[in-house]
């Protein structure tokens, strides 16, 4: 399992160049880099050319898989420096070829009018837990080893056999905490989080359908955005809150809020993944 320092580790860029960063992967069994790790990485290869400011909102297109044998270029580009925000686009690049690429807008910190959601009613982790560790035990292990391994603890209230999936609602609740303290660097917490919220969300739109990707499904996540509303402690319990309004032409699309155990609404997320039949 991944520690809090490998994390660190893994986005703690090796700058090459101006405005030119190298990542790696972690020694895994993927065929695939994750894309939570590539938004990560996007993300910290950002902060490093924007200082005094803070990300509020990032979108981002998976172009290509990532091969996690082979480290990642991010070049970032500094569309604008504003007085007030400051735009960026990045670039990652394996082979030659772009495998990813985001637009990502930071703002030094300000004070202004605020309101949110509430957070829905839902079950504390405690409890959560203690069924989640009963629901693996009826598990195969290869269908729950992946969850041991998660550098994040993950804890679904409704979860799905994913080698036997039944119809369910389309929307599902998670809660999701770092294995570690992160401190209070905003933005190691922003990419500890932008890392964990691809795990679960292109799922809640098969979960109407009664597939997974163990059912033959072929399955990747198309695009990835986040809103970034408030600072958060990544080491704390977060809700995530997601649902799927639509799917369509092989894509589901999917939405998300991460709440705080306070109830403090810390972010929001939208994704479209590929979600088509084999």
């Amino acid at each position: 399992m991944p520690s809090m320092d490998d994390l660190v580790s893994l986005l703690t860029l090796e700058p090459i160049e101006v405005n030119i960063f190298r990542g790696v992967s972690p020694a895994e069994e993927r065929q695939r880099i994750f894309g939570g790790q590539v938004v990560a990485q996007a993300l910290s290869a950002a902060y490093r050319t924007a200082e005094g400011r803070v990300c509020h909102s990032l979108q981002s297109y998976f172009i290509r898989p990532g091969d996690p044998a082979v480290p990642v270029l991010y070049q970032v580009e500094r569309s604008r420096d504003g007085k007030s925000f400051a735009t960026r686009r990045v670039i990652a690049i394996q082979h030659g070829e772009q495998i990813f690429n985001m637009a990502c807008s930071f703002q030094v910190p300000e004070q202004g009018y605020e309101h949110q959601s509430e957070m829905p009613k839902t079950i504390p982790p405690e409890t959560v837990s203690k069924q989640v560790d009963a629901w693996i035990k009826n598990q195969p292990e290869e269908n729950t080893r992946w969850l041991r391994e998660l550098p994040f603890e993950m804890l679904a209230i409704d979860p799905i056999d994913v080698s036997k999936p039944t119809v369910k609602p389309p929307h599902q609740q998670v809660w999701l905490r770092v294995r570690g303290n992160p401190g209070d660097d905003v933005a190691l917490n922003q990419c500890l989080l932008a890392y964990s919220s691809d795990y679960s969300l292109l799922g809640t739109a098969m979960r109407p359908h009664g597939v997974s990707w163990q059912s033959g499904v072929q399955t990747a996540s198309l695009d990835h955005i986040i809103w970034f509303h408030r600072p958060t402690d990544y080491s704390r319990w977060h809700l995530y809150v997601q649902d799927s309004p639509s799917a369509s032409g092989a894509r589901g699309f999917n939405r998300g809020a991460i709440y705080r155990e306070d109830g403090v609404l810390v972010a929001s997320t939208a994704q479209e993944g590929l979600i088509r039949k084999r």
